[in-house]
């Protein structure tokens, strides 16, 4: 018993001994030979006689179609040694796990791309089959571009970097989209750099913006501006392009930083503005077609890729404040005069009202100066009345031009908006579009009517008002006012009162003032008086001193009557 324990004893030591002076260690992978083959096992002697069992199917195609045989040497992970007896737990998949760590972790310090093959969709992504290392594959990580079907790439050798290993939890995450984006960049800086400015390519339009187009040039995309397509008028894209279109374009810029390449369409064609002034002489006119409207006026197109503005102030002879819109349509067909071309600003000035009559010049043919005319009042201001004419355009009655006797802002009150009035033509301006007209002028000139009035002569006034500072009256052989101020109704004071005359009462006055360049009219009973007397006087008077002046005028009166 004692000689079998020592046995035992001795023994255990040896092979302890054994495995400290062999590469046997549990958790690592060893090389061993294949001893036999047992059904679907096959034997595995790993070194000093220590063996192990593996499942055929571990060892891949080989295994599962009988081409293992005694003697073959293949490597094993040895977990453990289970007994003293030597009998070892070997696993050839964790063997091939092993191996594909230790270079997966060269290859991750190393920014190498590694080889694996999708095998299986999982929550978030799918796995990787990286040479018996399982990695996770992020959707997100797939593409450049979301994919929605990824079976085409399963189960197919492909390029992943690896983004990130944690060996102590198992983990491996891949990225295919890296792989695409570093390739894609290649070939992009390749095509680049065979692109020239000027050059002459075709390409597929990629997607369609509101600002132009991306084109697809092998590889690399290009933006076709909206304003590159055509030399028209283009509002959107779509008008002339489809996704999928093959497209011959023109390089116009490349910029070798950025990769940025601007595309052009209508470089390919003729520039229509070459030769433009000789095409559209200055006062000609065209007919085109209304392809905008905006607030400050209307563009017109005269050919396909030629555009002319009519500006609004261009638009209407009359309608000075009234938005384009109210007086042509989009689409619509309109003739047009020329009014100025500017090929280096590329700009064509239109004007629409010059194809039409100018309403002033038509006016002033039709009713010269001191024609009469007749309008309504269209409104009123601080300095006169706008009445609207013939031809829809608008005259001007000045304040001094409403009444030859009364102020214009007393008379002007008499007018409303509304009102039918007649007026006499006084000028017409066509540059300025201005009409001037006169109310008063439909009457003649009280001054000019006035006949013999003059400063001196003694005329014949009706009362007209009676005011504490005078009488307002009318000269009875003419349409003359003027005012008598209360010193001059009397040499006496006491016959200055002006509530002694009444509205209607005719009486004699001498004018004191008769201007006709201001207008005024002065007359004064106490001059006609002072008058009267100094020719008593003369006719009258005798050289006796003692004589008074109630003798002379009583003499004077004697001899009127006896007359």
């Amino acid at each position: 018993m004692e000689n079998q324990n020592f046995a035992a004893e001795d023994f255990a030591a040896l092979l302890e001994e054994s495995f400290a002076t062999s590469d046997l260690y549990e958790g690592t992978v060893v090389k061993g030979t294949v001893v036999a083959i047992e059904k679907d096992l096959a034997v595995i002697d790993v070194g000093l006689k220590v063996e192990g069992r593996v499942p055929l199917k571990e060892f891949g195609a080989k295994g599962r179609d009988g081409d293992m045989s005694v003697g073959d040497e293949v490597e094993v992970y040895l977990e453990r040694v289970e007994n003293a007896m030597g009998e070892a737990v070997l696993s050839r998949d964790k063997a091939r796990r092993e191996e594909s760590w230790v270079r997966l972790e060269v290859a991750f310090e190393a920014g190498e791309k590694v080889t694996g093959q999708i095998f299986n969709q999982v929550k978030g992504g799918f796995t990787v089959d990286l040479d018996g290392a399982v990695a996770f594959l992020p959707r997100s990580q797939v593409d450049i571009r979301p994919v929605r079907d990824v079976t085409p790439l399963m189960h197919t050798p492909q390029p992943f970097q690896i983004l990130k290993m944690d060996k102590r939890r198992g983990n491996i995450v891949v990225s295919r989209r890296t792989v695409l984006e570093e390739t894609r960049a290649e070939q992009r800086s390749e095509l680049v750099l065979s692109l020239e400015e000027g050059q002459t390519v075709e390409g597929v339009v990629k997607n369609i913006t509101d600002y132009g187009a991306f084109v697809d040039l092998g590889g690399i995309d290009g933006l076709l501006h909206v304003t590159d397509i055509a030399w028209r008028r283009i509002n959107h894209p779509s008008e002339v392009l489809t996704i999928g279109q093959t497209v011959k374009v023109q390089i116009v810029r490349v910029n070798q930083e950025t990769h940025r390449i601007s595309l052009g369409m209508k470089q390919l064609e003729t520039d229509p503005w070459d030769g433009i002034e000789a095409k559209y002489p200055l006062d000609s006119k065209f007919s085109g077609r209304v392809t905008n409207i905006t607030d400050y006026g209307a563009f017109v197109e005269l050919e396909p890729g030629i555009e002319g503005l009519i500006h609004v102030s261009e638009m209407s002879w009359t309608k000075k404040n009234v938005h384009p819109g109210k007086i042509v349509s989009t689409s619509q067909e309109v003739e047009v005069v020329i009014l100025e071309v500017d090929a280096s600003k590329r700009r064509i000035s239109l004007g629409l009202k010059q194809t039409l009559q100018n309403p002033w010049d038509a006016f002033a043919q039709q009713y010269p100066i001191n024609a009469t005319v007749e309008g309504e009042v269209k409104n009123k201001t601080e300095f006169g009345l706008f009445i609207g004419l013939e031809g829809d355009v608008d005259g001007m009655v000045h304040l001094s031009d409403l009444d030859w006797n009364r102020p214009g802002e007393q008379v002007i009150e008499e007018y409303k908006k509304g009102d039918v009035v007649k007026a006499v033509v006084l000028d017409v301006d066509v540059d300025k579009e201005r009409i001037s007209l006169g109310i008063k002028q439909l009457d003649a000139d009280p001054f000019e009517a006035a006949g013999d009035v003059r400063k001196g002569a003694i005329v014949k006034c009706e009362v007209t008002e009676i005011k504490d500072g005078g009488l307002d009256v009318k000269l009875v052989d003419g349409d003359l006012s003027a005012f008598i101020r209360r010193a001059d109704l009397s040499r006496e004071r006491n016959e200055q009162d002006p509530s002694r005359f009444n509205v209607g009462d005719v009486i004699e006055a001498r004018v004191t003032q008769f201007d006709k360049k201001t207008r005024r009219v002065g007359v004064s009973i106490k001059a006609l008086e002072i008058a009267e007397e100094k020719e008593a006087v003369a006719q009258y008077g005798s050289s006796d001193a003692s004589s008074s002046l109630g003798d002379i005028l009583a003499a004077a009166m004697k001899k009127q009557s006896d007359d």
